[in-house]
């Protein structure tokens, strides 16, 4: 059956171009550092994000608690904002794998600022957990794809540094935001002693994320992603899917946020849909049916049987999120449907 799949940007499959790239790619042993399809990638990306080094990994959710390892020791805390991916998205792994714990910040569409982070840090009483990292979003994934400014980033750097305090980035839909803003991916990351971006995400790739950083901190999350399982050998044949998705996909990335700002502005209002248009910035729309007669997981159901595949994101709202495989004429028929349920 042919799907309309607004379940994630995930969901793509790799194009023929991607595929004979992935048949063609030349490899070695990456463990070794011999796999030249693999360095290539490491060095591509490290140039677009204006870092020293960086390290191909698995996923993003390895790629993220890597550098929380790195980062921290068992007992830190970390400052982040309420909805942060590594806190709802990935297992408990912080707590699991590094021993540290969160100071949640309840952001605006995902955004925390300078200030609220100062009211944050704790005081030096030894019998407090010492602040050691700020983990920032951007896009925001709970935030419907909400894109950080990085004026506020500035400002959250200007304060963490003369505390010693470190910061990460988890980019995994970096791309979009920096194609939404305009700005180079090298912009955003300066402000970072670590960023992780996904490759399997808006660029297509079947699998895989790489952290970027310093020489040093490359260096010390090679031996963590060893010891988190996540060495690979002739893994050249998936870094060949993610250049290639870098070379090929990015640009493009500015076609679904107009399909996405499409679905938002025809949805809202219908049959007591709201959707924050303001929030829809790049590839995710989240629409709220509190107003709405049906719950998500009755709308999703129904959405289905007409072809249409959109997820539940709790307990009032629906996530849609556009990317390579959805075309306009997709969307037009996306907007049927919800009118055919909601009218």
């Amino acid at each position: 059956m042919n799907w309309i799949d607004l379940r994630s940007d995930t969901v793509t499959r790799p194009t023929p171009g991607m595929r004979r790239a992935m048949a063609g790619a030349e490899v070695g042993d990456d463990v070794f550092g011999e796999d030249p399809t693999v360095n290539r990638l490491q060095d591509l990306v490290a140039e677009k994000l204006g870092t020293e080094a960086a390290l191909f990994v698995p996923s993003g959710t390895m790629g993220n608690q890597i550098s929380i390892r790195c980062h921290t020791q068992p007992g830190d805390e970390i400052i982040c904002e309420t909805g942060a991916h590594f806190l709802h998205y990935e297992s408990g792994a912080m707590a699991a794998l590094s021993g540290v714990q969160a100071r949640t910040i309840a952001g605006s569409r995902g955004v925390i600022t300078a200030s609220q982070i100062e009211a944050a840090i704790r005081g030096e009483a030894y019998y407090f957990p010492r602040p050691r990292l700020i983990a920032l979003e951007n896009t925001h994934n709970m935030a419907g794809g909400a894109i950080f400014p990085l004026e506020v980033i500035q400002q959250i750097r200007q304060l963490a540094e003369p505390r010693g305090l470190a910061m990460h980035l988890d980019g995994a839909r970096l791309w979009n935001a920096c194609v939404a803003a305009g700005l180079a991916p090298c912009e955003y990351a300066r402000y970072f002693d670590s960023v992780s971006v996904c490759f399997s995400k808006g660029l297509g790739a079947p699998v895989g994320s790489a952290v970027a950083g310093s020489k040093k901190f490359i260096a010390q999350a090679r031996r963590v992603r060893k010891m988190f399982g996540g060495g690979m050998r002739q893994a050249g044949i998936l870094a060949a899917a993610a250049i290639y998705g870098l070379e090929n996909h990015y640009a493009r990335l500015a076609e679904d946020h107009r399909h996405a700002r499409r679905l938002a502005e025809a949805l809202q209002g219908l049959g007591g849909i709201q959707i924050d248009l303001a929030a829809v910035q790049t590839n995710i729309v989240m629409i709220d049916l509190a107003g709405a007669k049906f719950t998500p997981a009755v709308a999703s159901e129904n959405l289905k049987k007409d072809v249409v595949l959109v997820v539940p994101f709790g307990p009032t709202t629906l996530r849609a999120v556009t990317h390579l495989e959805i075309t306009a004429a997709d969307i037009e028929r996306v907007i049927q449907s919800f009118q055919r349920l909601f009218s």
